[in-house]
């Protein structure tokens, strides 16, 4: 099978416009490491993505030192280590906003007594309340840390700060690079999940899964309101699941998700530049 994917304009990989931009951007993120780590765009997706996956432990280690983000990374060590108790530890907001972030919930900083009640809930228990509000992320964390039946002790282990506070460092610099590029934290997940698909619900009962197929496809949001056996056959019908288990497929179609949100960031600029021309015209 060919590691092209049809529909994917390559050309857009050797833009002469572009060329200058990509060269800067390569030499910049290699050779200055005291650049600071917000992340930029080369103007090239794909070069985007291959520099993030060559220095993410560095760039993470260098967000992780942001003075705003290491702040937080004190503040909640500090929460962490004087708390007594399971429950004075999950009220306290710097310990929720790094504990909350650095698991993928940051929706639920906002409501924090629902969370606090939610990870303290039990989650082998089908009507716990972490059960009842069906968040995967919500159960997974509550079954990873297990206050419950653990209490304070799964949260003041030094390895557990640890890993908590590089997770936080690591969601921001995601987010950052989604600021610079369009999708490419998604596709930073996709291609470390893809090998992992092995049914069309696979791929449409996962949120990144979903949103990367489903764009390299050209397949419109609005499916969601069809009946499940409708968006299935629309999934089935142009792609082989055991193509997943070819990392070049993998790779050609993060690709394509990755131009084709670049193509929908320029058409949304364009639109509102339009807007704001016709506005003083007005």
């Amino acid at each position: 099978m060919s590691d092209r994917v049809n529909g994917m304009n390559y050309a857009l990989l050797f833009s002469p416009s572009s060329a200058s931009d990509v060269v800067a951007g390569i030499l910049s993120a290699l050779y200055n490491p005291n650049a600071s780590s917000t992340a930029v765009t080369t103007g090239n997706p794909i070069v985007d993505l291959k520099l993030a996956q060559a220095n993410r432990i560095a760039e993470v280690a260098r967000e992780a030192k942001q003075p705003q983000v290491a702040r937080d990374i004190a503040a909640f060590a500090k929460a962490v280590n004087s708390a007594t108790s399971v429950q004075a530890a999950l009220t306290n907001p710097n310990v929720m906003k790094v504990l909350l972030t650095a698991n993928n919930l940051s929706s639920y900083i906002q409501y924090p007594a629902l969370a606090q009640k939610a990870l303290m809930s039990d989650p082998s228990a089908s009507h716990s309340l972490v059960n009842q509000l069906g968040n995967a992320a919500l159960l997974s964390a509550a079954k990873t840390f297990d206050f419950a039946k653990n209490g304070l002790s799964a949260l003041k282990n030094p390895k557990t700060i640890a890993t908590l506070t590089n997770a936080y460092a690591e969601v921001l610099w995601r987010q950052s690079l989604d600021v610079a590029t369009p999708g490419l934290s998604s596709a930073l997940t996709f291609l470390g999940q893809a090998h992992s698909i092995t049914s069309v619900d696979n791929i449409l009962g996962d949120p990144t899964n979903r949103r990367v197929v489903l764009t390299a496809l050209g397949i419109p949001e609005q499916i969601a309101f069809q009946n499940l056996t409708a968006q299935e056959q629309a999934v089935s019908s142009r792609v082989k699941i055991a193509d997943f288990q070819k990392p070049s497929y993998v790779t050609s179609l993060t690709d394509r998700y990755l131009l084709a949100m670049q193509q929908q960031a320029q058409q949304n600029g364009s639109q509102g530049q339009f807007a704001s021309i016709s506005g003083l015209l007005a």
